[in-house]
């Protein structure tokens, strides 16, 4: 797929009730930290909490050195396109403040081209 290649995807909230998701498209080489700020915007969240996306058994955030090696891979140094490939998914989880534990279920589609 070509730099220009977009991907649609749905974001629902997980757990809650009436039943609240969005549906983005972005740039299938977009780094993961800046997709964080992306879905941020979406669901109005404030961005005040940690976060990881989970591809499988592979989490990305941003790393605390508090934690070690057992954090999270850096979301800063990984595109959207680098972890679909490598984990052949087309869907993964979306964690938002690990205390209230909101999270996500987010299925990708691609779309070709510019939107």
């Amino acid at each position: 797929m070509s730099n220009s290649t977009i991907v649609r995807m749905k974001i629902t909230l997980d757990d809650v009730t009436p039943a609240v998701s969005r549906t983005l498209e972005v740039p299938l080489n977009i780094r993961l930290d800046r997709l964080h700020t992306v879905i941020q915007t979406a669901f109005s969240w404030t961005d005040s909490h940690l976060w990881e996306m989970s591809f499988g058994q592979t989490g990305f955030g941003i790393p605390d050195p508090e934690y070690g090696f057992d954090g999270p891979l850096d979301a800063r140094k990984a595109t959207l396109a680098q972890v679909l490939a490598d984990t052949r998914r087309k869907t993964f989880r979306y964690l938002y403040d690990f205390g209230d534990a909101w999270e996500h279920s987010v299925s990708i589609g691609v779309q070709t081209g510019p939107p």
